[in-house]
């Protein structure tokens, strides 16, 4: 197994999101008082796999914002997602390139998100070097400031990835033991089943000991490149307790698809170091084994896009995981 295509549809396009203007009338209005003026321009953004209302707002004064914003009746979940990224963002540390909230509010029915709006781009594949750099560079600086939890954010009571594995990350293990259907596998893997299993269940182990904060899920499409080649992330829905490597490794599965040498990045990266010497390969493991075994159910807050991207996630983890073990 070789890392042979790029994902089913480009990062930046996979969105699909309601306009503005189907907005309810009295919500776009109560936007446009708290953000001073009126809005003349929404920029609505094409990254990202939720059907919630995401866009950069232009105001008649000229000001700028990024709102978030989803219908309480009908997407319950992604306002419980989008409220708790408010209280997450407001009590990260200083100084980490990360949206700053302004304001949330509730009406029409609907709750809203409002945060600095970042000037930049997802990182399209793929990956330019520059791009690549920056990022991991980036997170670099994340992981360093997150090594230990700060008070304001152990307050608001964050899981811990080692639970998060065993309750809905691990799958190998549902399959062996017949609980679970197996997935579609390609040869060299399909009598791998116990090893996968196996391997999976160590993530839990390894993580269950980390004291720092990690982004919980870090993708390409939660990045943004600045104009001035800097990396920022977002949707910070999901920051838990767990050890920095593990966001590195979903971060790079981009990075072996493209066929770059991603063993080489992830052991040269800082928050590798002190890393068990099988955690890559643990990650790997439940990494397939989760996106594999749910990309055949797809929630109703969730885009059309969805799981033909974790079937290809899935395959990049399984694929990468092969050759590592010498299963190919």
């Amino acid at each position: 197994m070789t890392p042979t295509s790029p994902p089913p549809v480009p990062y930046h396009a996979t969105a699909r999101r309601p306009e503005w203007a189907t907005l309810p009338a009295t919500l776009r209005t109560a936007i446009g008082d708290r953000l001073g003026a009126p809005v003349v321009e929404a920029r609505t953004a094409g990254a990202g796999f939720t059907r919630g209302f995401a866009a950069v707002l232009h105001t008649a004064a000229g000001g700028r914002a990024f709102v978030k914003a989803a219908a309480t009746a009908e997407q319950p979940r992604l306002v419980d997602w989008y409220a708790r990224e408010a209280a997450i963002l407001d009590r990260l540390p200083d100084g980490l390139r990360v949206p700053r909230p302004r304001w949330t509010l509730h009406e029409a029915g609907w709750f809203a998100l409002c945060l600095d709006a970042v000037d930049g781009h997802t990182p399209r594949l793929p990956w330019a070097p520059a791009e690549l750099a920056a990022t991991l560079t980036g997170y670099a600086d994340v992981a360093a400031a997150l090594a230990t939890a700060p008070a304001g954010l152990v307050g608001i009571g964050l899981p811990h990835l080692a639970d998060l594995a065993r309750d809905d990350i691990l799958w190998w293990g549902e399959v062996v033991a017949g609980r679970e259907p197996a997935p579609s596998l390609p040869v060299p893997v399909r009598d791998r089943l116990p090893d996968l299993a196996a391997l999976e269940s160590r993530l839990p182990v390894y993580a269950a000991g980390a004291t720092g904060l990690i982004h919980g899920d870090l993708r390409l499409d939660n990045v943004l490149i600045d104009g001035a080649g800097q990396a920022w992330f977002c949707d910070w829905t999901w920051l838990c307790h767990g050890p920095a490597w593990f966001d590195l490794a979903t971060l790079l599965l981009t990075a072996y698809a493209d066929g770059l040498d991603a063993d080489a990045l992830f052991a040269r990266h800082p928050t590798a170091a002190g890393a068990p010497s099988d955690a890559l390969d643990a990650t790997l493991a439940a990494l397939s084994g989760y996106f594999l075994t749910t990309a055949g159910s797809t929630p109703g807050t969730a885009s059309p896009h969805l799981p033909a991207h974790q079937r290809w996630s899935g395959e990049q983890a399984l694929g990468w995981l092969a050759r590592r073990q010498g299963w190919n």
